[in-house]
Parts: C-alpha cells; sequence; structure tokens
C-alpha cells in the first residue's frame, strides 16, 4: 500500500449486533461515537428496549423483525456497510466485553493491507514484549481449549494461523465487506468466515486486545454448549476448505 494510501481517512463504520443489551447498549454506543466514529446497532428482533433505547438517543439502528442469530445480525451490518460504499467496517459487540480504544489499531492494520484483522487476545504485544492475554478477562478452561483446538484445525485446513479464531472484535476491508455482504456463515460465524476469506486468498492479520467482561448476560457458549460448538464448527471448518473452490477475490 502506497504512503498516500495509507494516510487517507478511510471511511469507517462500527457494527454493533445486539440482541436484548437494553443494560449496555446506550453507554457502549456512547463509547463509540465519542471516538468520532460512525455506527449503527443491528437490532436482532431484541423483545427489551434495545430499539426504544436507540431512538431515544438518536442512536443509528437497523431493526431486523425476528432473530436471526448472529451471523444474519452481522452479515446485515456487513450488507449496510457495503450499499454505503465504507473502507473498514467493524464488529464491536453491544455487551461491553470489546475495548472502544483499540479499534485504530484494527483501521491501522488494514490500512497497511490486511483485508480482514482480528482483534486478539492471544497474540504477542511487541511494543511491550508481553502478551495481551495476562491481562485479559480470564475465560474458562473448556473454552480456551476450544479456542486452540479451532486455531489449529483451521491452521490444519487453511494454512492460516490465527490464535484467536472465535473473536468478535474484528475490522473488514473492502474485499472482505464484499464478500462478507454476499455470503457469511449463520450460527458461530467468525471461525467460518476466516477459513472462507483465507480460501478467497484474502490477506488475515491480528492485532493483540484486551477484553473485558461482559456487563450483562451470559455467553450462549458455555459447559456442554462448548463440546457441541468445537465439533459443530470444527466440521462446517473441514466442509469449506475442502469443497469451496479457492479464488483471488
Amino acid at each position: 500500500m502506497s504512503k498516500e494510501q495509507r494516510t487517507t481517512t478511510p471511511k469507517v463504520l462500527v457494527i454493533i449486533p445486539a440482541y436484548n443489551e437494553e443494560r449496555t447498549i446506550v453507554p457502549v454506543a456512547t463509547s463509540v461515537t465519542k471516538l468520532g466514529y460512525d455506527l449503527v446497532v443491528v437490532n436482532d428482533g431484541s423483545h427489551d428496549s434495545t430499539r426504544s433505547l436507540c431512538e431515544e438517543h438518536n442512536i443509528p439502528i437497523l431493526n431486523l423483525p425476528y432473530n436471526l442469530g448472529i451471523g444474519g445480525a452481522v452479515q446485515t451490518g456487513h450488507k449496510y456497510a457495503y450499499l454505503k460504499d465504507y473502507d473498514i467496517d467493524i464488529q464491536f459487540d453491544g455487551d461491553g466485553q470489546h475495548d472502544e480504544t483499540y479499534i485504530p489499531a484494527l483501521i491501522e492494520a488494514i490500512q497497511e493491507g490486511s483485508d480482514l484483522v482480528i482483534g486478539s487476545r492471544f497474540v504477542e504485544e511487541k511494543t511491550k514484549g508481553v502478551q495481551a492475554q495476562a491481562q485479559n478477562f480470564r475465560s474458562t478452561k473448556l473454552r480456551r481449549v476450544g479456542i486452540r483446538w479451532l486455531s489449529f484445525w483451521i491452521k490444519l485446513f487453511s494454512k492460516q494461523r490465527v490464535y484467536d479464531p472465535t473473536s468478535g472484535f474484528r475490522a473488514a476491508g473492502k474485499k472482505a465487506i464484499r464478500l462478507f455482504a454476499e455470503d457469511y456463515p449463520s450460527d458461530y460465524p467468525e471461525p467460518e468466515s476466516i477459513v472462507d476469506a483465507s480460501k478467497k486468498s484474502l490477506k488475515i492479520s491480528e492485532v493483540p486486545v484486551q477484553m473485558k467482561e461482559r456487563k450483562e448476560g451470559t455467553s450462549s457458549i458455555g459447559g456442554l454448549g462448548s463440546i457441541y460448538y468445537m465439533m459443530k464448527v470444527s466440521l462446517e471448518i473441514a466442509i469449506i476448505a475442502i469443497f469451496k473452490r479457492k479464488e483471488r477475490w
């Protein structure tokens, strides 16, 4: 990428998928707008006050008629970014786990030539010589085992090393926005979409971030659900890697 391209201010959209996030959506959205970024909340069929709170506080919102799940909500955001010709979009959770101060680092990585950038809890912080994981909110042991397994599995099938494949804190450049607007996994999309992006010869990278403990609600992946998740996603990754045609995007 040329110096001129790197110094041009990109048009950035922050996508906040939200399902029943009435307790956190306003402070999360406010934290993003304070940094000067455009944002849109994708209200995934919430049956609490998420919609009315966004409308009351003039937070841009797309209201889905019923719950599509995380994949459908995020793809709606990618479609919106594609139609509005954004250069970069950022997936940012509405539950308070993500730290908005890391958004510029994701944007910078896109400007340096990556197509998809993962905000990772497990990559080395080069500038400090420490791991971001050290100060992160610590997930369950079973979930950490699952993340390591998926990292290995993705490397096995796609030759792409990603240390935090389940992270929902991600940035997409124009190529990835177009790809995900057209085709995006539905259930547990982050690991599967990494393999799909790799098959399309997109450049994938990670930047170190820290995550916070969610302020409300519980993860949809826990206990026996973690085992189901690993089995299902492992199978989907294998199918994508084996049967999807590799091509330039």
